[in-house]
C-alpha cells in the first residue's frame, strides 16, 4: 500500500481497517455493536496496536460548566478516534458528524467510522476539517451525564459507569 504524506496516520488507519475486516469475516452481521467492539478490541491488541476502549473526554463549556462525557469506542495510539456501528443502513452525515465532534474533543487529525452491520464491511477514514467552527453541535447528542447530575465529575454522587474507561482527559468547548 502506498502511504500518502497528505493523510495523517494512514499506516495506522490501514492496520485498524485490516483488523475490522478480519472481525467482519469471522463475526457475521446481526449482533449488537458492543459484540463487534469487544471483538475488534481483542483483534487490535493481538495485532500489537495500543488502544483504549471506551475512552472518554470530560467536556466543559467556556465558563467551566461540566457538560458531560464524550465516549469514544476506541482511541488508538492516542491518535485516532474509532467509532463502531452495527446497523443495516449505510452510514450517513450524522454518523460522520459524530467522528467530527470527536476530532474537536481530542485534537486529532483523522478518525475512523466502521459499520459491521452490513453484508460488506463499511468503513470511512474521515479527515479533520480545516475548520471546526460550531463543532459543539456535532458532539452534544453524544454527551453522557448521569441522570439528574449537574455537578462536575468527582463532585456528584456515585456515577454509574458506561463500561470501564481506562483513561480520561478534559477539553473546553466554546458554546
Amino acid at each position: 500500500m502506498s502511504i500518502s504524506p497528505n493523510i495523517a496516520h494512514q499506516d495506522l488507519t490501514y492496520q485498524i481497517i485490516g483488523c475490522a475486516m478480519r472481525i467482519h469475516g469471522r463475526v457475521k452481521p446481526g449482533l449488537p455493536e458492543k459484540h463487534f467492539q469487544r471483538a475488534l478490541t481483542a483483534e487490535m491488541i493481538e495485532s500489537g496496536l495500543a488502544l483504549q476502549e471506551e475512552y472518554f473526554v470530560e467536556v466543559y463549556d467556556k465558563n467551566s460548566l461540566w457538560l458531560g462525557r464524550l465516549y469514544l469506542d476506541h482511541f488508538v495510539s492516542g491518535l485516532i478516534p474509532q467509532e463502531d456501528k452495527a446497523v443495516t443502513r449505510p452510514m450517513n452525515n450524522k454518523d460522520m458528524a459524530q467522528v467530527i465532534g470527536q476530532f474537536a474533543a481530542t485534537g486529532t487529525l483523522v478518525g475512523l467510522l466502521i459499520n459491521f452491520g452490513r453484508p460488506r464491511l463499511e468503513f470511512h477514514r474521515i479527515l479533520r476539517p480545516e475548520t471546526l467552527q460550531d463543532w459543539q453541535q456535532y458532539a452534544r447528542p453524544y454527551l453522557w451525564r448521569p441522570p439528574g447530575t449537574t455537578a462536575p465529575p468527582g463532585h456528584e454522587a456515585k456515577v454509574p459507569a458506561r463500561g470501564e474507561p481506562q483513561s480520561v482527559s478534559s477539553v473546553v468547548i466554546r458554546c
